[in-house]
């Protein structure tokens, strides 16, 4: 007996009924990459306006101390926007969850 079947049809019907463990694994991930795209934007904020503060002071500003500086921008960007927030990975993570597929 051969059977036959058509991946594309299995697809398609996987995808029209999502599971409940899916939806919330997408829901996570979607929250998670908005967290992480406000954490890009902090960062990039902090690192704008470092360029403000005018050169010269008690030490001189090397290689060194450029990366651990935006190493630290980089730490203090990633809490922020997993503890504290600006709003902004909120606000997109409301627009885009009316995208996901509804958990019924």
């Amino acid at each position: 007996m051969k059977t036959s079947f058509d991946p594309a049809q299995i697809l398609s019907a996987a995808q029209k009924t999502p599971d409940a463990t899916r939806t919330q694994k997408d829901r996570e991930s979607l929250k998670k990459s908005c967290q992480d795209f406000e954490a890009i934007f902090v960062q990039s904020l902090f690192k704008a306006m470092r360029k403000t503060i005018p050169e010269g002071g008690l030490f001189e500003k090397d290689n060194a101390t450029e990366m651990f500086q935006d190493m630290l921008d980089q730490e203090i960007a990633t809490t922020m926007s997993q503890k504290q927030s600006i709003g902004l990975a909120d606000q997109m993570y409301r627009q885009m969850e009316k995208m996901l597929p509804s958990s019924k």
